[in-house]
């Protein structure tokens, strides 16, 4: 068996790191809208799958007078499977109807 080692300078690291931070920046409390304009709440958190990375769930506080009662809860906060997220721009657009039908995981 063969290994093969890859040096990389520190300077990719450094990089690395600062794009990390500024996709955290982008993210923190990043108003979640509805594929029919109306606001869910505010990105608080997201759920990642430590073996792979990706993404599960993103972690909401619901908007003022939301129905919460068909989406699955975490405390005060809803859970909005990743799988439903349409777009990220200024807003995180989810189609709701996906959202909600992850309620029985």
């Amino acid at each position: 068996m063969t290994f093969i080692y890859i040096y990389l300078p520190f300077t990719q690291f450094k990089e690395e790191t600062t794009m990390k931070y500024n996709a955290k920046r982008l993210l923190d409390n990043k108003k979640i809208m509805s594929t029919d304009a109306k606001e869910i709440g505010m990105l608080k958190d997201i759920h990642i799958n430590a073996k792979n990375g990706t993404i599960i769930d993103l972690v909401v506080s619901p908007a003022e007078g939301l129905d919460t009662t068909k989406y699955q809860k975490e405390e005060e906060y809803i859970l909005i499977p990743f799988s439903s997220v349409s777009a990220v721009k200024d807003y995180v657009i989810v189609d709701k109807d996906k959202a909600k039908a992850f309620t029985a995981r």
